[in-house]
């Protein structure tokens, strides 16, 4: 168990000289955190999204065979003329699936679909476009260049050739890889079990009558949304009411079973603040702080061989911290290797954002082209971190630096998209 000194500076506070870095964060977890060594065979139709447990290597090459890539005229490039037009003779058809089988000499030609594979003799596709049909004969003129329009053995795939590897997310073109291949199944590894709760007497269940003082609980179901886009396995604990006992025992059971626990709020200094408290007593805490705004008290620690990530209260926090931390080292222990780098890049702030130096911001936006070949950046109104629709009118993060102040209209800012992280 670590020993955290005390400190008196709040969440409000932009300097705080025992908080972490968000970059030494995201260092610290995911190198606290391992891959799953669990593994399970798929159908492929259930694939889509899972990580791959073992290389992919190719048995068959595709193409399988020299093909067209036109539908058109297959035909022996030498013989054509370097002036003026050639006609030869239409000796037969080559489809998908049904080849011509002769072999196609110097004054001859075959008619020839997408696909269908090149008879022997022949080395170069003229499209059809190009072509001048007369009965039995078809006319070819000199832009025609030897070799175009064929697809060769092995173009896309050779055989031996690892063509998916093992860490890598599928996708659907993915999927059609490996039918490609003729696999009906493979090897993924298991689906990460997360445990998930939230805390605080206040909170009730929507549909619940909302008596004086509550809230609905809308953190849980923002986090359970975010956590099946990544298809774990969720278990549900509920609402944790500000109680030592009834929090312990809900932290011992979630552990029993699963690989990471989420929870969100009781991380801060206050009085029924208990999820630090208990967290020292029944497993073990490598940091708690920060230095980030929304989300600075985070904690991060583990339970026996489960992970544990509590978040704040705040539903901005939550979800921001969530992005950063919680989703890299999901994605870590479900196995997926190497971890998709965060998409960002500059874009014209328009508008007037307050910040002063201390703490990186995650500020919400939307980015947009401008209609004259540039990207720029608005702010979605109020920043607060407890205004959960400015996370939803968002399409993105302005994300500020550590040291950086007030950015005023015209300021080139870093924005990472949601797309691809969200």
């Amino acid at each position: 168990m670590k020993s955290f000194p005390h400190s008196p500076v709040t969440c409000d506070d932009d300097y705080d000289p025992y908080s972490l870095t968000v970059e030494t964060a995201q260092i610290c977890i995911l190198n606290a955190v391992s891959p799953l060594e669990a593994t399970e065979v798929v159908d492929l139709r259930s694939a889509l999204g899972r990580v791959l447990a073992e290389d992919a290597c190719a048995a068959v090459a595709v193409p399988a065979a020299t093909n067209s890539a036109m539908d058109g005229y297959a035909l022996r490039g030498a013989g054509l003329p370097a002036s003026g037009k050639r006609s030869l003779e239409v000796v037969g058809v080559s489809r998908a699936g049904v080849p011509y089988r002769g072999e196609v000499q110097s004054r001859q030609c075959v008619r020839i679909f997408t696909g269908a594979v090149m008879p022997e003799g022949t080395d170069t596709v003229v499209m059809q476009e190009q072509v001048e049909r007369r009965g039995d004969l078809a006319v070819f003129g000199s832009e025609v260049k030897p070799g175009q329009n064929v697809r060769q053995v092995g173009e896309d795939v050779a055989v031996g050739q690892i063509v998916l590897a093992r860490g890598r997310r599928l996708t659907p073109a993915d999927l059609g890889v490996l039918a490609g291949q003729g696999l009906a199944q493979v090897a993924v590894y298991r689906r990460l079990r997360v445990a998930l709760f939230t805390t605080g007497d206040e909170l009730l269940e929507p549909g619940e009558e909302l008596a004086e003082g509550g809230l609905y609980d809308s953190n849980r179901y923002t986090l359970l949304g975010m956590l099946q886009r990544l298809g774990v396995e969720v278990r549900e604990f509920g609402i944790v009411g500000d109680s030592r006992e009834q929090l312990e025992s809900v932290l011992s059971e979630a552990a029993a079973d699963a690989d990471a626990i989420v929870s969100t709020g009781g991380v801060s200094v206050g009085e029924y603040d208990l999820v630090r408290e208990v967290l020292e007593r029944v497993g073990s805490i490598e940091f708690w702080k920060i230095a980030m705004k929304p989300g600075r008290p985070i904690t991060f620690g583990n339970i026996g061989r489960a992970v544990f990530f509590g978040l704040p209260g705040n539903p901005v926090a939550a979800m921001v911290t969530f992005y950063q931390f919680v989703q890299p080292a999901l994605r870590r222990m479900m196995g997926e290797q190497p971890l998709p780098a965060v998409l960002s890049f500059k874009a014209i702030c328009v508008s007037k954002l307050r910040k002063r130096p201390g703490r990186v911001e995650f500020q919400r936006g939307v980015v947009e082209p401008d209609g004259e070949g540039r990207m720029v950046v608005r702010k979605t109104g109020q920043q607060g971190s407890g205004i959960l629709t400015s996370m939803s009118q968002a399409n993105c993060f302005i994300v500020l630096p550590l040291d950086s102040g007030p950015v005023e209209p015209g300021t080139l800012v870093e924005v990472q998209p949601f797309f691809g992280l969200v």
